[in-house]
């Protein structure tokens, strides 16, 4: 009887540490979501491209990004729904997506400028969010 039981735990660990390894190695997508003070959109994406795109850039060169796209909208909508630019980034897995900040320090040695810069950017900015984006199986159980 407590053969079978360990015998279940242990398939039942397996199983789970098996899928939680997928999991950990597989794709992650990030979304974030502007709003920029109106009239202001040109300065903000001129900041934004100068750092966000250029740390994005190099990600994707070092591999830690896969891909990125950058939208906006064609028309317009109401204000409570308005957005500006939005970036979709796709990480190989998870951890790809915590070299942000070690990429930054390399590419802008002078933080001075740096934090002055998208500080203004952040002035800028009405609303913004960040929304992991999780494929969903519409088959799975």
């Amino acid at each position: 009887m407590h053969r079978i039981l360990l015998s279940s735990v242990a398939a039942a660990l397996i199983t789970f540490s098996a899928q939680a390894s997928v999991a950990a190695n597989a794709p992650y997508q990030v979304e974030w979501v502007y709003h920029v003070k109106y009239g202001h959109q040109g300065e903000w994406w001129k900041i934004f491209r100068k750092y966000q795109v250029a740390i994005l850039d190099r990600e994707k060169e070092l591999g830690f990004v896969t891909d990125y796209h950058i939208d906006r909208p064609g028309l317009h909508t109401s204000e409570d729904a308005h957005w500006d630019y939005r970036i979709i980034i796709t990480y190989p897995r998870y951890e790809a997506s915590q070299h942000e900040g070690e990429v930054e320090r390399q590419l802008f040695p002078d933080k001075a400028a740096f934090d002055r810069e998208e500080d203004r950017r952040w002035q800028l900015t009405l609303n913004h969010w960040d929304l992991p984006i999780h494929q969903m199986d519409p088959h799975a159980p």
